[in-house]
């Protein structure tokens, strides 16, 4: 599979020098909330105060608290597109559909587990806004082609969002911070679901803004 098969999220047209400082002005304003204060404390008011603009400007820019909070990850999330779709084996080309599927799971398991702050806050912000963001249609597109490849006989979009569907801040917070389940018993389940029993390890996962 070639990079070029999918779009790479946040591949916008060039914007204006003023309306680029500005984006970055807010979004450096909602990430030194996030690290003083928490995702929670993230409001278009608060950001706006801390930017030092009118509110309507963020709201123009961002539409609402979810789309500031997953503007945010959007850097982390290019990089971890860029992995998959370019990098090197098993996550990115090279290593048979069956490997790289896995490694994608695997290292989406770790982005969850490490950004389940501000994910869960723009999940709970705009709850089902996921499905129809450029990083999940990206993803399912992905997981769909590793699908088609490996079990032809199956239905690999309805299969590909049955396998997404529980990756989702909530449930790893749940997960990690209530149950305390490791990562690696959350890879292992991973497996269980795909009928892996043994393979190499992921990519590399990604970081995540403070």
């Amino acid at each position: 599979m070639s990079r070029t098969e999918l779009p790479v999220t946040g591949q916008a047209p060039p914007e204006r020098a003023d309306a680029a400082r500005n984006r970055r002005r807010i979004l450096d304003a909602a990430a030194r909330l996030v690290a003083e204060e928490g995702p929670e404390a993230v409001t278009m008011n608060a950001v706006a105060h801390a930017a030092g603009m009118g509110v309507g400007t963020v709201y123009r820019r961002f539409g609402d608290v979810s789309g500031l909070l997953l503007a945010l990850l959007d850097e982390d999330e290019k990089r971890f597109q860029e992995a998959f779709l370019g990098g090197p084996p098993p996550l990115g080309p090279g290593a048979p559909p069956e490997e790289r599927l896995r490694a994608f799971l695997h290292t989406l398991a770790e982005r969850l587990s490490a950004c389940r702050a501000v994910m869960g806050a723009a999940e709970a912000a705009s709850p089902g806004a996921r499905y129809g963001s450029g990083a999940y249609l990206t993803m399912h597109t992905h997981v769909s082609l590793l699908l088609r490849q490996a079990r032809p006989e199956a239905d690999a979009p309805v299969l590909a969002h049955l396998l997404l569907a529980p990756f989702v801040p909530s449930l790893f917070e749940h997960l990690t911070a209530e149950r305390e389940v490791s990562a690696d018993r959350i890879k292992a389940g991973i497996d269980a679901l795909l009928g892996a029993g043994r393979g190499e390890g992921p990519g590399p996962s990604g970081g995540c803004p403070p």
